[in-house]
Formats: structure tokens, sequence, C-alpha cells
């Protein structure tokens, strides 16, 4: 289950292969930040800027890379995070790394505007499946959404707290993916040169909001879908959508995008599971600080009391083994998984987690460090 393509053993690789193959408006979609990607940038250098250190005199046989989180043993500290428009960057984009979840033994997280739905991705992960919401302003939406995920097996909640707003993105705005969406030569034109992807997707049909699709009304144009989704949804969190939802959900609650002591304590408060330090992938506030940096705060305050995981900037294994030291206890990433789909296709998502799983035993093995939870000790401070 680890065997990777050697033609493509990096992230980097998959990302250059992908380029080629995803219509450049797509692709931008995937690659781009915000305004000028300064914070998109610095959530990969200030991970890189981590250092490590390695024993070599020691009685050492193999590494367990495996990790308890809300009561189920994944086989390594990674997941795949949620990602809107999934299907537009490659056909059965989120199918395709659901089962590949599912094989790995890694969580998936949906999100609410991926292109596919809850049952489906339901049924492909057996259940065993995360889904993060957007929240809606009706809460008869809102409760429809949280009892289909249950119904479905979902025991994990995952709620938005980084997209207040939707964030200033030159690339998308160039390219009509800013709402309302809109077609223009240059996209079509840009199609034309991608055969592959122009196939499969006219395969797989226009992608679309599915595990919304029963909520859209019929026949709306771009525009009025645009119109649509910003009357329907209101991104900003309050205590009070938090205490709501907390009441709802019978699983685990956890909550994206916190980066500050006030927040995470508020949370705690009220008996969220879990946060999940991320700035969005560097997509909605450019002078903000990178990932990293809020978690190397928070984790010796609050690791104790919460579950902290991190998500944003990580691009490899060794970034894995970073973060972890640093103070998260799992982590998650979304581009390295699309840029191996983008890549190659039906088998993009075991080729990445392959050569992460790969890559991150490697670096414990390196390290002599024989458990996930004593990756602390090597941190270099």
């Amino acid at each position: 289950m680890n065997e990777y393509n050697r033609n493509y053993p990096d992230i980097p690789d998959l990302r250059l292969r992908a380029s080629k193959r995803v219509p450049k408006f797509a692709f931008e979609y995937l690659d781009g930040g915000c305004n000028q990607d300064i914070n998109l940038k610095k959530n990969m250098t200030d991970i890189q800027e981590i250092e490590l250190m390695p024993k070599y005199i020691a009685n050492f046989d193999f590494p367990d890379t495996s990790v308890e989180l809300f009561g189920h043993r994944y086989d390594a500290p990674f997941g795949i995070s949620p990602i809107g428009l999934q299907g537009l960057i490659w056909p059965k984009a989120p199918e395709i790394l659901a089962k590949s979840a599912l094989e790995h033994n890694v969580p998936f997280i949906l999100s609410t505007v991926s292109t596919a739905s809850i049952e489906n991705i339901a049924e492909i992960t057996e259940g065993r499946f995360w889904f993060q919401l957007y929240h809606p302003k009706d809460n008869k939406l809102r409760d429809d959404l949280l009892e289909r995920a249950w119904e479905s097996g979902c025991r994990v909640l995952v709620i938005l707290a980084d997209v207040p707003t939707f964030g200033y993105r030159p690339r998308d705005i160039r390219n009509g993916l800013s709402l309302p969406p809109k077609m223009t030569l240059k996209n079509v034109m840009q199609i034309v040169t991608k055969p592959t992807w122009a196939l499969k997707t006219l395969s797989a049909g226009k992608p679309s909001f599915a595990s919304i699709n029963p909520y859209i009304p019929k026949n709306l144009n771009l525009s009025q879908l645009g119109n649509f989704m910003n009357y329907t949804f209101d991104g900003r969190l309050t205590m009070d959508k938090i205490k709501e939802l907390r009441d709802k959900w019978k699983g685990k609650l956890v909550i994206k995008g916190l980066v500050n002591e006030e927040d995470i304590e508020s949370s705690i408060s009220i008996g969220i599971d879990g946060a999940i330090v991320s700035n969005h992938g560097g997509r909605q506030l450019d002078a903000g600080q990178s990932s990293i940096k809020p978690l190397q705060k928070l984790a010796p305050e609050f690791g104790d009391k919460i579950t902290l995981m991190i998500d944003s900037g990580l691009r490899s294994g060794p970034d894995i083994a970073r973060c972890i030291a640093a103070g998260a206890q799992f982590t998650f990433m979304g581009r390295p998984f699309m840029y191996g789909v983008g890549a190659l296709g039906n088998e993009g998502g075991n080729h990445t987690i392959a050569i992460l799983k790969t890559q991150f035993k490697q670096v414990m093995e390196q390290l002599c460090c024989e458990n996930v939870a004593d990756l602390p000790q090597h941190l270099i401070q």
C-alpha cells in the first residue's frame, strides 16, 4: 500500500505535472493565496525553519507512526483537509481522495462546498469521514446538514472560523472564479489545451456543490448561484452559534482556523474537542501570521486541554514531523493531495499518501524516534 510512482517522488514533482494537466484557471484556484501571496509563502518557509535533533547511538528497531485521535487509531499523523470545488480541479477528486484515505487509514474531511455529496463520501469511506460545515444562515438548513452527516456515519464535525468573509484573490477575480463566477473565452481556450481534463470532466459531469444541491433552486444562472451562496451562508462564527452546534452535535466538535489564546479559551469553556490551527492555506489574511507561529504559542498552554492540530503550509513528511515536534498532535494538508490527483488522476491519492508516509517514517528512523508523541523531544529550541 505504501508503493508510489517513482517518476514523481516528491510533492513539487506532482505540483509541476498537475500544472500541465489542469486548466490554468482551475490550477490557480488551487495554488494561489490572497492579495500578494505573502502568507502563502510564509506558511511553508516558517515550517521549514524548524530543526530536529537526531540520535544515532541507540537500540532502535522500528518506529510506530500510528496516532490515536478521537477514538480511532490512524496509520499516520496526517489527514486530508476540506477543499471546496475539488471536482473543478480534477474530476471526481473528492471521491478519489476519500477512497485513498480509507485504504490508507487516514482521515478525510469533506467540505460543505465540495463536489461530492455527504452520502456518496459516506458510502466510499464506510462512514469514516469528517464533515466541515460552512455555517448556513438558516437553522433548518444547518440542522438538515448535521442530520445527514450523522446518519451517514460521520462522528467528527469541523466548523470553520477563518472565513468570515471571502479573501481577496486576484487570480480568481481575473479567472472569473469569484462569486458570482463566470466562464470566459480565455477559460474555454485553456480547457481546449487540456484534453484529458476536458474529457474526464465531460464524462463525470459539470462539477457542482453536491451536498447542497438539494437546497439550490433549479435553473439558476451563474450570477444567481453566486447570490444564492452569499445569501445562504454566513461565515462569521459567534459563541452563540458554536454553543448551539455543541448542544446539537453528539460527536466530536472541532473548530478550524483558531490562532489566538482568547478564541481557544472560549472554545474550551463550552466543550469543544479540538482545534485546527490554520489560516486557510494563506487564502484569507495576507497580513496574518503563518500557521506554525500561533501553534508554537498555543501548544504549551493548551496542548493538554484540547486536541491541537495544524493545517496550512505542510508539503512533506519532514514538515509533518516538524509540526508535531512544535506542538501539534495531528496535521492536515490540502494542496499536496490535490496536486497528486491533478498529476496522476485515480492513482494520485494513493501515491501522495504513500510518499508522505514513507518520508515521515524515514524522518522518525533518522531521529531514532519510536513514537509520534516523542517527536517534541527532538525539537531544537
